[in-house]
Parts: structure tokens; sequence; C-alpha cells
């Protein structure tokens, strides 16, 4: 902890030859690693911090900004600056399911669906899906929670006419496995990821908890049953503060 020279906690000293900015960043490191301030939670504003070390808001900034490089925080404009969550290793395996992943790093998994229903396939479904355009699917639109951290945003694509009864299946199960099992596909397998990135709509960002200027991942699945027939088209968007996808052989 940064202290004056008579030992008030919190303060910064103006004769030890240390810039100011980096006592304080040294003070806000220490605190981040102690646990004062948890992951994902909200530093104090730079008003705040300014009138705590008793220093101008330029300081404080160019504190926080050392700290945002060093990837400790995120600063979201006109929001405050955030303690950095951990990144999840988001594998890509041959099975790979969302409750498992976020289980395997000691979070429970959680789900809120946006949109369920039967749709017409525009080009890019219908090309994954081996379909003509405006060929009917079920569209699963999820967001994906790690806690209570979203973690994803997927819009499952499902041919209605291999994956007949889906839909309802769909509406009395919250699991994606379970409803294909229902309707006669007791497994599927990642046969295709596609990954790029870019920066998030407004909606996905405000979705997704995460500033515009951070971009997401954008994984682009295909998924076949133990036939090789398609049986899934998913667009997964996934924000960077918090997931990265990983390929192992």
């Amino acid at each position: 902890m940064v202290t004056t020279g008579d030992g008030d906690p919190g303060s910064v000293s103006r004769a030890d030859g240390v810039s100011l900015w980096r006592q304080i960043e040294a003070a806000l490191r220490e605190e981040i690693g102690n646990g004062t301030f948890e992951p994902g939670g909200r530093l104090p504003t730079e008003a705040e911090l300014s009138a705590r070390f008793a220093v101008n808001r330029h300081t404080v900034r160019r504190a926080l900004e050392e700290l945002s490089r060093g990837g400790l925080v995120r600063i979201e404009q006109g929001r405050g600056t955030f303690v950095a969550e951990d990144v999840l290793d988001y594998t890509v395996e041959p099975r790979t399911r969302f409750s498992e992943w976020i289980r395997k790093h000691n979070k429970e998994p959680s789900g809120r669906i946006l949109q369920l229903k039967e749709i017409g396939a525009d080009a890019q479904v219908a090309g994954a899906l081996g379909l003509r355009i405006g060929g009917r699917v079920v569209l699963l639109e999820r967001l994906g929670f790690a806690d209570d951290r979203p973690v994803s945003l997927v819009r499952h694509h499902f041919p209605v006419t291999r994956t007949k009864g889906l839909l309802e299946a769909l509406r009395s199960s919250a699991s994606i496995t379970e409803a294909l099992q229902q309707v006669g596909i007791d497994d599927y397998l990642r046969e295709v990821t596609r990954v790029s990135a870019r920066l998030p709509t407004a909606a996905e960002a405000e979705l997704l908890r995460m500033p515009r200027n951070r971009p997401v991942l954008i994984a682009e699945n295909i998924n076949v049953d133990r036939a090789g027939a398609v049986v899934e088209f998913g667009v997964g968007c996934y924000p960077t503060p918090r997931v990265q996808i990983v390929f192992e052989p």
C-alpha cells in the first residue's frame, strides 16, 4: 500500500522520487491483486480516486491507462473502469458442449433464450446447411452465462427436414443435446469451425456487457450427425475480454 510519510494509507508521497501516477498504479495493482476489487468489478471514478490520492484527474487517468495497457483493467467510455475478468479458454473439440465448457472452469452455466422460431434460411445459412435459400430452419438464439457473466451469444440453425419436431423439443428442454436426442439424433460432432474477429454491434455489446471498442470473436460452426449429415449451423459471438478460442490437435 502506498502511504505518505506519516503512514496514512491511500495517499502518495511527493518526496520519494517516484512519479505520482506510478504510485497510484502500484496501489491499485496491489488492491486488485489482494481482492479489494474483484474481477469484473468497477473501480472508483476518476473524481473519487483524485480525492483519495489528493492529485488531479490527469494523474489518475495516466495510472489507469497504464493498468489498462497491462491488461489488468478495461476502460469503458461512459461507464468507467473495470477489473479485467478471468479469460476462459474455449477449446474447440469434436464434441463441444456449452455446459461442459463452463463447468471445466468451475463456473455455473446458464442461458437465456432470445429467439426460438422457424424461419426461412438466408444465403449464408442455406449454404452452410445445404439448403435452398428460403428453406425452413429452426432458429435458436441464446445468451450464455458463466456464473452471472455473459460469455457467448449464439445463433443456432437446424434444418427442419432433418430435425422434425425439434422446435417443440427445444421449447421443453434447456439442452440442445437433449432436444436433438428427442428427435432421433443421438450424437453430433463438430465438422468445421471458422473464426474471425470484428467490433460488436450496439446490441451485441449491450447483451455481452462489453465496450464497443473491444472486438468479439465470431465462430461459425457446422455440426454433423454420425452419418455425416449436417444438423446444425451455428454463429457464435464471444467477448474477447472474457473468452479466447483454443484449437488443439
